[in-house]
């Protein structure tokens, strides 16, 4: 009898609609709410992605998976699992977060990070799962957004390198990071399936995008970066490996019924005896040219919009331009944040709005990289570019500049009826903080806009690395770094922000209530039982009103 290997994830959902994800160990036939799908092969490994269709507004739908059908979820004596369709005019909880490593979830939970490398500090999505699972479905998030570093590809954890060296030789490259497309389904499989995460992932809605340590550090950061990984025997693997995945195990389920009705590479997938041969096609076609796929997607959750633009994989960087998606996809985004919304939700894993003081390094660096002062310190500035990952928005100039006008026109209600908020969701930096925006060539009334950054889950920075970033924040810095972006002829930016929260350093998850035009942001920190024994918790470490009274 076929069993699952991972999931059910439940994925998206809407006010009739839902999919429903699953890895299984053979071929099968699978079927969740009456609805079926057969499974589809990649390399010996086994999906479906299930479309509910037709379900009540509003409603909890208790439902299970069968394999060929024989019930395979939930787990005799466990409860069952429900999927959660909207109501109109419902309000929306979303918790969010990145950077999680996984590795054993065992106490001492109180040991500082730099005292307990094998754990890592709580994993606040594990905290999260644990308090859920013993909570009422009214305090369940309506979706958990996962803003990047779902897998560490390059930080692999022991029983990962233990699979690794079991199969292939690490002293060749690239020793004991991730190879290949088994090696990273070997991540996946242990990044969701402790048991806490596991019934978390079945009962909350999730979306996702990438970011580098999927792939590689600093992946996709320069020009020059990617020619020095191209060169490397064995990037093609790695690379077909992280974005095959990453569409089998993420962007699938980023989408509706209706998209994936019109897909055409999932409907050949299916069709597909082993789907292999054209997913590795279409992913390094995918890597050599960003016209070939589009990561960025978009969710319509009531009135409110959450807009994804996936800020490492479409990267233009050919040609002496630096872009973080190419024209094509900018347009698109344009058409997506436009309308009249209750609120605009634009995620992205790179923080748009950095500290003040990184901002103006980035965009210093990224002017001496292009030349502002001369081939010799061109050379150095990317040195210090990929030694010190000065890859964000700011270093992204014209990007960001796009962006900015952006979120101004749709704050101004150039791009439809001002909504309620703006707000930019992102994770990568390892510590959490929120921002508000101004825009001081914005005329009359302006929809109050912020950037929200809540990093890690799990993976805190080390104490040398905290005390770096908090001078960031600090106003001499700021004013240093901006006399040092300004000599190398960067234009100030074109908006203004300021730091309200933070910076924080712990492992935080991010949960933003939205009801009506209403927006309160709630950051909480995962810790441990006072005795060490017991489960992890989270506990409240601040709340911000971002919109409404």
């Amino acid at each position: 009898m076929p069993e699952l290997v991972l999931g059910p994830l439940l994925r998206y959902t809407a006010e009739t609609q839902a999919t429903v994800w699953v890895e299984t160990d053979a071929p099968a036939e699978v079927e969740v709410l009456g609805r079926r799908a057969h499974t589809f092969q990649v390399r010996g490994h086994h999906y479906a992605l299930v479309a509910v269709e037709d379900l009540e507004p509003g409603k909890a739908h208790e439902y299970g998976v069968a394999l060929d059908g024989e019930r395979a979820w939930p787990e005799p004596g466990a409860p069952p699992s429900r999927i959660r369709t909207r109501g109109p005019g419902e309000p929306l909880r979303i918790a969010f977060g990145s950077c999680r490593v996984a590795l054993p979830h065992e106490p001492p939970w109180t040991l500082p990070p730099d005292q307990d490398r094998r754990g890592r500090g709580v994993d606040a999505l594990h905290a999260l799962a644990v308090r859920l699972r013993d909570a009422g479905e009214a305090s369940w998030p309506r979706l958990l957004l996962l803003l990047g570093d779902q897998v560490y590809a390059d930080d692999a954890s022991p029983g990962v390198q233990e699979s690794i060296r079991a199969r292939r030789d690490p002293a060749q490259p690239p020793g004991l990071e991730v190879a290949d497309f088994e090696e990273y389904a070997r991540l996946y499989q242990e990044s969701w399936g402790d048991p806490a995460v596991r019934w978390l992932l079945a009962n909350v809605p999730t979306a996702m995008v990438m970011d580098d340590h999927e792939v590689h550090d600093d992946w996709n950061t320069s020009a020059a970066w990617v020619a020095a990984m191209r060169a490397q025997p064995w990037w093609p693997e790695r690379i077909a490996g992280a974005l095959v995945s990453y569409w089998l195990y993420q962007h699938l389920g980023n989408l509706s019924p209706d998209e994936l009705a019109g897909d055409e590479l999932y409907a050949r997938v299916r069709a597909a005896g082993d789907a292999w041969p054209l997913l590795r096609e279409h992913a390094l076609r995918a890597d050599q040219d960003v016209r070939a796929a589009r990561w960025s997607y978009h969710r319509d959750l009531g009135g409110v919009r959450l807009l994804v633009v996936d800020s490492r994989c479409g990267r233009v960087l050919d040609g002496g331009r630096r872009e973080m998606v190419d024209d094509d996809e900018w347009r698109w985004v344009e058409r997506q944040a436009a309308g009249d919304l209750d609120h605009l939700l634009l995620a992205t894993s790179l923080p748009f709005a950095l500290p003040p003081a990184a901002h103006h390094v980035e965009a210093w660096n990224e002017a001496v990289c292009a030349g502002a002062w001369g081939q010799a310190a061109a050379r150095a500035g990317e040195r210090l570019r990929q030694a010190i990952d000065l890859e964000h928005w700011a270093a992204f100039g014209d990007s960001f500049d796009r962006l900015a006008a952006l979120l101004a026109a749709v704050a101004a209600g150039r791009r439809g009826r001002p909504p309620g908020s703006v707000v930019l969701l992102s994770g990568d930096v390892h510590f959490t903080y929120l921002a508000r925006l101004r825009f001081p060539a914005a005329a009359g009334a302006v929809s109050p806009a912020w950037q929200a950054v809540c990093s890690p889950l799990r993976n805190p920075l080390p104490a040398g690395l905290r005390a770096v970033q908090r001078r960031t924040f600090t106003r001499r810095a700021t004013l240093a770094a901006r006399a040092l972006a300004r000599s190398a002829g960067v234009a100030p930016p074109a908006l203004d922000w300021r730091v309200v929260r933070g910076p924080h350093f712990d492992n935080h998850v991010g949960l933003l209530e939205l009801d009506g035009r209403a927006a309160v942001l709630r950051v909480e920190r995962a810790v441990g039982a006072a005795d060490g024994a017991g489960p992890p918790r989270l506990e409240p470490l601040y709340q911000q009103r971002l919109a409404g009274a």
